[in-house]
C-alpha cells in the first residue's frame, strides 16, 4: 500500500503504537490495584528490580505512568477506533501478550506458577 507520492504507508505504525499502548495498559493494572489496596509489589524501582517489593505509594504512581503511557500511545497517536477490528486487534494481542508476561513473571513470586490441587 503506498500514499502521497508513491511513499510506503506507515499505518504498520499506528498498529505498533496500539500494541504497545496495549501492553502499557495491561501493566498498570496490577501495579495500580496492588498499590491502592496497599500491598507492596514488583517493580521496576525494587532492589533487585522486578523481583523485591516496592511500596504500595511506588506501584500506585508506576501504575498511574503506565496509565499515561498507554493513553498517549492509544488515544493521541493516529485516530483509535475501537470499532475498527484492525485497531482493536492490536490493542488486544498487546494486553494480551503482557497479561502473559505479566502471569509468568510475577506467578514466580506469588505461586501463581504453582497450581495446588482441590
Amino acid at each position: 500500500m503506498t500514499s502521497w507520492k508513491g511513499a510506503p504507508d506507515m499505518n504498520w505504525l499506528l498498529y505498533v503504537s496500539y500494541f504497545l499502548g496495549g501492553a502499557f495498559l495491561a501493566n498498570a493494572v496490577p501495579h495500580f490495584v496492588s498499590g491502592m489496596m496497599g500491598w507492596p509489589f514488583q517493580s521496576p524501582f525494587a532492589k533487585p528490580p522486578g523481583q523485591g517489593l516496592s511500596s504500595s505509594t511506588v506501584n500506585v504512581l508506576w501504575g498511574f505512568a503506565n496509565f499515561v503511557i498507554a493513553y498517549l500511545l492509544i488515544a493521541r497517536v493516529g485516530n483509535f477506533d475501537l470499532r475498527a477490528t484492525d485497531h482493536a486487534i492490536a490493542l488486544g494481542v498487546g494486553v494480551l501478550l503482557m497479561g502473559i508476561i505479566n502471569a509468568r513473571l510475577f506467578g514466580r513470586f506469588n505461586g501463581g506458577n504453582l497450581p495446588t490441587s482441590s
